[in-house]
């Protein structure tokens, strides 16, 4: 595993033009980009073209999906809107399923004001464990976004700084360790679940969870990972 890097996107949560967070979602991707051991990319919303006559996995934009069933972890950086997050970030977010599960997620809240998004972070921390990604234990909050970068984008607050330099080493820390229970800690079941080879290199998978899909109609899927190549597999068993 150490020989891979450690796939970690930063999300932009809006799709709002002109929206102050896209340029601290920017110094969080270059920032994580300088660690060694990860690779990592900017997601913005409005790229995805995802439509908007329907909900859910219905609406799945493949490259999406595909980037976060590859990823170890993610960031999401998201502004307040009216004490909560952006619906277009809800949106963009219920398109996957089973390629959370049990993956680490660290969340930067923006805002104008002084408390830095705290309230969007509170309201969207349930929403991120129903989806099966795992909150990790710090934070990062920007506030007073208008005065917290220079005009040629450099952070002017070492406090933001710290704070998210301290969120950054716990995700990664998360990522080594769920990436790890993976691909090699099986789940305690009590029948032998549905074994699946790995689509990329062929080898038998580990299967880490089973998760059911109330958008399936409550049926059962097994979710596996591969300690090779991180490829990964589900398969479907059945009504729960």
């Amino acid at each position: 595993m150490a020989d891979r890097p450690y796939r970690i996107p930063v999300l932009c949560g809006t799709v709002r033009k002109g929206a102050r967070s896209a340029e601290v979602g920017r110094w969080v991707t270059a920032r994580l980009a300088e660690h060694p051991t990860v690779s990592t990319q900017l997601i913005e919303l409005g790229s995805l073209g995802l439509a908007t006559d329907d909900e859910g996995t219905a609406i799945k934009q493949r490259e999406f999906s595909e980037l976060i069933d590859q990823s170890d972890g993610l960031v999401i950086v998201s502004p307040e809107y009216n004490h909560g997050y952006p619906a277009s970030l809800k949106h963009a977010l219920d398109t996957n399923y089973t390629e959370y599960v049990h993956k680490p997620v660290g969340l930067v809240g923006v805002s104008a004001g002084p408390f830095g998004g705290a309230r969007m972070i509170e309201n969207l921390l349930p929403v991120l464990r129903g989806l099966g990604l795992v909150p990790i234990q710090r934070d990062a909050t920007v506030g007073n976004v208008a005065t917290a970068f220079d005009q040629a984008g450099a952070l002017l607050d070492n406090g933001i700084r710290r704070r998210i330099d301290g969120m950054l080493t716990e995700l990664r820390w998360m990522a080594a360790a769920l990436r790890y229970g993976r691909q090699s800690v099986s789940t305690q079941t009590e029948a032998p679940p549905a074994k699946a080879d790995c689509p990329e290199c062929g080898l038998p998978m580990n299967h880490h969870a089973s998760v059911i899909d109330e958008e399936a109609g409550g049926a059962t899927t097994n979710v596996h990972a591969c300690s090779i190549c991180g490829g990964s597999a589900t398969v479907s068993v059945g009504p729960s």
